[in-house]
C-alpha cells in the first residue's frame, strides 16, 4: 500500500498540443508562406525592368553627347538577331555605346517612327519606346523636355 497522497492516478495527463495551439501555428506558416510568395519577382519581368532602365540611360548618355558634340544622333531598333538589335547612328567611333539587350528575347518597336532621335537641339519631339520580352511590356518615354525613364504601366495608354 502507498501512503496517503501517493496515489496514482487513474487517468493520464494528456501529454502535447491542443487542436487550438495547431490550427494557430498552421495559421502563422501559412501567412508566412503567402508573404514569401509575394515577395518573389517574375525573373522575366525583372530581366525587362533591368532592360528599359538601361536603355534609358543609354539613351540619355546619346543624348548627352550628341549636344556637346553639335552631332545629330540617332537610336534605331533593328530587333534582328543575325545583328545588333539596336544602333547608335551619327556617333563617333570612339564614343560607341553597347547595342545589344541584356536578355537577348528582348525587342523594341518605336511608337510612331523607326528611330528615336537625340540631338543636337535641346528640345526633342515627344518620344516613346516598348519594350517587350514573352508577354511582359514596359514603355521608356520623354516628354522632349525631361531625361527617358521607364514609364510605370498605369502612365501607359
Amino acid at each position: 500500500m502507498s501512503a496517503p497522497g501517493n496515489r496514482p492516478r487513474a487517468t493520464p495527463v494528456p501529454r502535447g498540443f491542443t487542436l487550438i495551439e495547431l490550427m494557430v501555428v498552421m495559421a502563422i506558416l501559412a501567412i508566412g508562406a503567402g508573404l514569401v510568395s509575394l515577395a518573389i519577382r517574375d525573373p522575366a519581368g525583372t530581366r525587362l525592368e533591368l532592360d528599359a532602365a538601361r536603355l534609358a540611360t543609354l539613351l540619355e548618355t546619346a543624348r548627352t553627347e550628341a549636344r556637346t558634340g553639335r552631332i545629330a544622333v540617332a537610336w534605331i531598333p533593328t530587333n534582328d538577331p543575325q545583328r545588333d538589335p539596336f544602333v547608335f547612328a551619327g556617333l563617333p567611333p570612339g564614343q560607341a555605346l553597347p547595342t545589344r539587350w541584356l536578355d537577348a528575347e528582348v525587342s523594341a518597336q518605336i511608337v510612331g517612327g523607326n528611330q528615336v532621335v537625340l540631338g543636337p537641339e535641346a528640345i526633342l519631339p515627344p518620344q516613346r519606346i516598348v519594350l517587350r520580352l514573352d508577354d511582359r511590356r514596359l514603355e521608356v518615354a520623354s516628354d522632349g523636355l525631361s531625361a527617358f525613364a521607364v514609364v510605370p504601366p498605369a502612365e501607359t495608354p
